[in-house]
């Protein structure tokens, strides 16, 4: 069967995630997590984009993109990033063979019926993806996520991140944006999140 075909425009904002073979740990050492760091950092340099918000796992990822006018498209990206990420990590472990399980998924917020709902469903999936699988109780604890960002307005992130529309609008101001986060937070993630938003 073959795969299906994806749609890849700008103006869209995805959210794409992607599992290393097998479903193994190989990005469970600080080290592994700071190499896909240093590979987001890369592709932010070479290609026009915008980045919401990322969660690295011991064995996936999730990112929170944004396509842009006259930037490259979501596959273009993704296949820079996972490309990079497993010749750097083959070549570090002295190892060889296919790194990642499949294609990414993804899910494309514009798509939804609501997707202001949806953005705010999956980035609070995405920033509290260590909790659920039980790496830390509390997100603000995780080193390789990115809630800090969206609750200290000085926070310097490793990656160059962008507040997406729907948090500007939560308020005037910082503070105010903050406050209507945490109640997003609380609301969505405090209760089952249905599985269909986000895969």
């Amino acid at each position: 069967m073959s795969n299906p075909i994806r749609r890849c425009a700008p103006d869209l904002t995805y959210h794409v995630y992607s599992r290393c073979i097998d479903k193994s740990n190989l990005m469970k050492a600080d080290r592994m997590k700071d190499l896909m760091i240093k590979v987001m950092n890369m592709a932010l340099a070479k290609y026009r984009f915008e980045l919401f918000s990322y969660v690295i796992m011991h064995n996936h990822f999730h990112f929170f993109i944004r396509t842009v006018e006259d930037g490259e498209s979501i596959s273009r990206i993704m296949q820079f990033i996972k490309a990079q990420y497993a010749r750097r990590y083959n070549k570090l472990m002295v190892r060889s063979g296919p790194f990642w399980n499949e294609r990414y998924g993804d899910t494309i917020v514009e798509e939804s019926e609501d997707p202001g709902t949806a953005f705010n469903y999956i980035n609070c999936y995405i920033i509290n993806n260590p909790v659920r699988a039980n790496y830390v109780t509390d997100a603000r604890n995780y080193k390789y996520g990115c809630v800090h960002f969206y609750l200290d307005e000085n926070y310097e992130s490793p990656v160059k991140l962008t507040y997406n529309k729907y948090f500007i609008n939560f308020g005037v101001t910082f503070k105010e944006r903050v406050r209507k986060f945490l109640e997003i937070e609380e609301q969505l993630c405090r209760k089952i999140i249905p599985e269909s938003v986000f895969v």
